[in-house]
């Protein structure tokens, strides 16, 4: 039986499927909430349902965004030829915190997992493809993690590319092997786009 009212359970089960969440943690969140006014905890509501009612993929790069195309891809300032790949949207304030990237971003989604079932089926990478077979781009920048898996997703990105007359680059190793491109500092992630490599076969 539970410790708690059904509400406070409730609210607990659905803080838990937040990632990095445990009980402990739960629990806090769920009893700061019932503890902060009204207002509070009606504006926290409202910011959930708006952001899922007003938010919307990106139909050039998938990018998260509520506007479609998005503000990197209708910017006149952005070089709409050079393109950054990356694996998540979060990734995109990672490269941008360097403030030496000026091009467009493409985002994955996710990297090629056959453990986990993900294949290039279910990455995000029509787009990109129909782009560079259109003529649009000049250059690919894959910064994708260094994992096992993002070296996986960088080879089948330039199986898939090559053949086109576009550049393709991967960010060099200022951002450490096996780790997550999100928590790159500006230091790290200038050096990494500064000494992009190109990928060859």
């Amino acid at each position: 039986m539970s410790r708690y009212a059904e509400p406070m359970s409730r609210l607990i089960e659905e803080l838990k499927k937040l990632p990095g969440v445990g009980a402990k943690t739960a629990q806090r969140y769920a009893f700061h909430i019932l503890r902060s006014s009204d207002d509070d905890a009606a504006a926290l509501a409202d910011a959930v349902r708006g952001l899922k009612a007003s938010l919307r993929l990106c139909s050039v790069c998938n990018n998260v965004t509520d506007v479609d195309p998005c503000i990197y891809c209708t910017s006149p300032t952005r070089n709409q030829r050079q393109v950054c790949v990356v694996e998540e949207p979060t990734n995109i304030a990672a490269v941008e915190r360097a403030r030496e990237y000026k091009g467009v971003y493409h985002v994955l989604h996710g990297t090629l997992s056959p453990l986990h079932g993900v294949g290039p089926d279910q990455l995000r990478t029509s787009s990109l493809l129909a782009r560079v077979e259109n003529g649009e781009v000049d250059e690919v920048i894959v910064a994708i993690s260094p994992t096992l898996e993002g070296e996986a997703t960088a080879n089948w990105l330039a199986g898939a590319l090559r053949g086109f007359p576009v550049k393709i680059t991967r960010i060099a190793t200022g951002v450490p092997a096996g780790s997550d491109i999100e928590y790159a500092d500006e230091v790290t992630m200038a050096r990494a786009l500064e000494g992009r490599r190109e990928l060859k076969f």
